[in-house]
This record gives C-alpha cells, structure tokens and sequence, in this order.
C-alpha cells in the first residue's frame, strides 16, 4: 500500500521544513512547495523519494494551478498544510498599498487559491477515507500590533475564511483546521524575483524605514504595545500591570464616537 500524501507549502525553512520532516518521519509522502530551484534541491538531497518539490510563488497564480494540477494527477491528496506566507511591516499611516495588497493576496487570497487547486484530490481522499487542511494561522490573526496592521488583517482574514469553509466541508470527510503560531522563520515576499531574504523594508517610504530613523520606529512600536496591546494581553488588574503610567494604571484613550473612555 503506497503512503498517503501531504501537500506543505513554505517547506524551504522554518516551520514548512519542520512540518515535512515530521510527516516524512510519520511514513508519508510530501509534496514540498518552494519558489527556488536551490531549495527543491536540498529538499531532493535531505529527502530522496520521500519528498517531491515542487516550485511554486504564491503570488504567481499559474504556478499555483500548474502544481494543483501535478498533485491531482498523481491521485488522492490526504493533507494540505497552508504555511506559507509573509509579513511586511510599516506604519498604516504610510504604508505603500501595493506592499499591503501583497500582504492580502500571499496570506489569504492565495491561501484560498491553493486551497481551491488541491479540493479535488482532498474529495478522493475523503471518499476513500478522510481528508485534513491545516491553515496555518497566527497570533496576528486574534490581536493586531502595531507595524504589523497588513498582517494582521490578512490574518484575522485567515479565520473567517477559515470559519466558512469548515462549515461548508462539514458534509464531506475533508476536515480542516486553523493553527497559530507565536513566531515563524520564513522568506518574505518583499521583493519578487529577488533571491535574497528581505523584511519589507525596501518597500518602505524611505523615512519610515527602520535604519532611515531606527529610534522614531522604535519608540513607536513600544509606546503603541503598552496603549494598544499589553493590557489586553494581561487581562490583569495589578496596578502596576502597565509601567510608564502614573500610579500603575492602563491608559485611557478617548473615543470620539461614543464620547466616553474606553479601553
């Protein structure tokens, strides 16, 4: 009986590559996706026969449909773990809409294209006997920080996309599920084309760019994580749960629509 098969996109390096290595230790066969030819290489070295790399740019929609069509011929798809993505960071006041567009299109819309492309073989597995999608999510996608607003809207985006369709594969054997993750180690997608792992930052308008003003982004991460984030987080009610306010209380911002102090 040949080993079933699971689809992991992102499988160059952090929590793709980690995710392969643990389906091929748990005796299934990977279908690794990956944008550079070098990385389908170390993929073949690593994992000879066990691993099938596969070249595929999230933001390159003939890519993604040229792989659906490579695993659907190849016959049922038991998993597909959605992991690849991106963050850019950069103030939402600045941010250029064409690096917040790319955001939205690699973290939610081409995670539903995949998606879409790997369902048939999904169905044929579910038929036989059942079928798993894992997205992998974020903290992003429950709680937005600052510098990262692109991010996390893509990624709040991720649940309720995540939530519908759920509900709509109920009927079938095809599960799915929606992961979060604290920290990842991936390529950005910051610069197309290029073969070097980028922040986002060159998308930048130069005097929003970290090394163009270092302090400026600095201060502002850090004093919109203690008005915007750290209370929320906590949940406590320590007074001295919020340091750099005065007698330890959180600070207050004032709502113009309700008129009244909200947290």
């Amino acid at each position: 009986m040949s080993p079933r098969s699971v689809v992991v996109t992102g499988a160059s390096t952090g929590i793709g590559r980690a995710t392969v290595l643990e389906l091929v230790s748990a005796g299934f066969h990977v279908f690794g996706t990956v944008r550079r030819e070098t990385d389908a290489e170390g993929l073949r070295r690593q994992f000879p026969e066990v691993v099938t790399p596969l070249i595929m740019d999230l933001l390159d929609e003939d890519s993604v449909r040229a792989v659906g069509e490579v695993v659907n011929d190849t016959g049922p798809l038991f998993g597909l773990v959605n992991n690849a993505g991106a963050a850019l960071p950069g103030p939402l006041e600045t941010i250029p809409l064409e690096v917040f567009r790319r955001q939205i299109e690699i973290n939610l819309t081409a995670q539903l294209l995949v998606t879409q492309v790997m369902l048939p073989a999904l169905h044929r597995s579910a038929e036989e006997t059942d079928a798993r999608i894992i997205m992998i999510g974020s903290i992003g996608g429950r709680l937005s920080g600052p510098m990262l607003g692109g991010y996390g809207a893509a990624k709040h985006g991720l649940v309720g996309l995540s939530s519908s369709l759920r509900a709509e594969l109920a009927p079938s054997n095809a599960d799915l599920e929606l992961r979060s993750r604290r920290r990842r180690s991936a390529p950005s997608y910051a610069a197309p084309n290029s073969e070097s792992k980028q922040d986002g930052n060159a998308a930048l308008p130069r005097r929003v760019r970290p090394q163009h003003g270092a302090a400026r982004v600095e201060s502002l991460t850090s004093a919109l994580s203690y008005r915007s984030l750290q209370w929320h987080v906590s949940g406590s009610n320590r007074r001295d749960s919020c340091p750099g306010t005065a007698g330890g209380n959180p600070p207050r911002s004032r709502s113009r629509l309700q008129g009244r102090s909200r947290w």
